[in-house]
């Protein structure tokens, strides 16, 4: 599992501001449940033109709900200006840190930030929208999007921009323009990391894991399909591989293996093992549910 400052616990087990503010100023919509992390933020002003109250909804993980958390804490009597110069690297530094997995939770933070910004000086005429060329087309990801947070977070690797903002985590085909804009932005800054050793598994009886497994899809994974139609089903667990089957509108979904990967794989390493794989059995997802006789 993750390891969590005392700070980030803190903000995930007593969530400030949770709620949305009546009558805001302004809105901010990032995320897809479908990817496993959405976000609302709304923010009021005062005469003054300062935040005077800021809440949140989020769907997510416990850095996702955090992160959510200490922003609403951070913005709270600043200008929109003032507001609008914080980074997910503040975020990330008021919480002690994150794992490096999870900073991509900052930057949603971040982004739904300059999206109730927007959506206030705009009168909210305008859609938020990410500027710049596509590269990763499984998440949505923009040129101008890597580039911040590679210039930002002096990122050196393929693998770390994936953990920033999700780019590259789908079908893998975009990791040939990330490492050009890397080595554009970083030159000679780059350098070969060695690959950290892995951590050893905790210990758990096969019942313990085959239950927090089958909690873990019940509390964290079903929910964000069922909002978009779909289901899925705990079919098997063989030593560390997980096998299920989408079920409604997932089993004819085709980003259904990229859910698999980036939602269902990365909740149950995080609350589960961080050892566990995931695999579909398409033959159960398409069988008829049917018989006669």
């Amino acid at each position: 599992m993750w390891e969590y400052t005392d700070e980030l616990k803190d903000h995930f087990f007593n969530p400030r501001n949770v709620g949305e503010v009546e009558n805001p100023d302004g809105v901010g919509e990032v995320g897809s449940l479908a990817c496993g992390d959405a976000l609302k933020l709304t923010f009021k002003l005062d005469q003054n033109g300062r935040i005077m109250d800021a809440q949140f909804k989020t769907f997510g993980c416990a850095s996702a709900i955090a992160t959510s958390s200490v922003l609403t804490e951070m913005i709270k009597g600043k200008t929109l200006d003032e507001a609008a110069k914080i980074t997910n690297k503040d975020i990330a530094d008021y919480l002690g840190g994150l794992p490096e997995q999870k900073m991509h939770c900052s930057v949603m933070g971040r982004e739904a930030l300059e999206a109730a910004i927007e959506n206030y000086r705009t009168g909210g005429k305008k859609k938020h929208e990410l500027e710049g060329r596509v590269i990763c087309n499984c998440f949505g990801v923009t040129e101008n999007e890597i580039n911040r947070v590679i210039r930002e977070n002096n990122l050196t690797t393929v693998e770390q921009v994936t953990n920033y903002c999700k780019a590259g985590g789908g079908c893998g085909g975009c990791q040939g323009e990330i490492e050009k804009i890397i080595e554009e932005i970083q030159g000679d800054k780059i350098e070969e990391i060695a690959a950290p050793a892995p951590r050893p598994a905790a210990r758990l009886t096969n019942i313990q894991k085959i239950q927090l497994i089958q909690q873990t899809v019940n509390e964290q994974i079903r929910p964000a399909l069922r909002a978009h139609g779909g289901n899925i089903e705990l079919i098997d667990v063989e030593g560390d591989k997980v096998i299920v089957a989408f079920r409604g509108m997932c089993s004819q979904c085709m980003l259904a293996e990229y859910t698999m990967k980036d939602l269902v794989e990365a909740k149950l390493r995080e609350f589960v093992l961080d050892t566990l794989f995931v695999e579909e059995d398409k033959d159960s997802t398409q069988q008829p549910h049917n018989h006669r006789g």
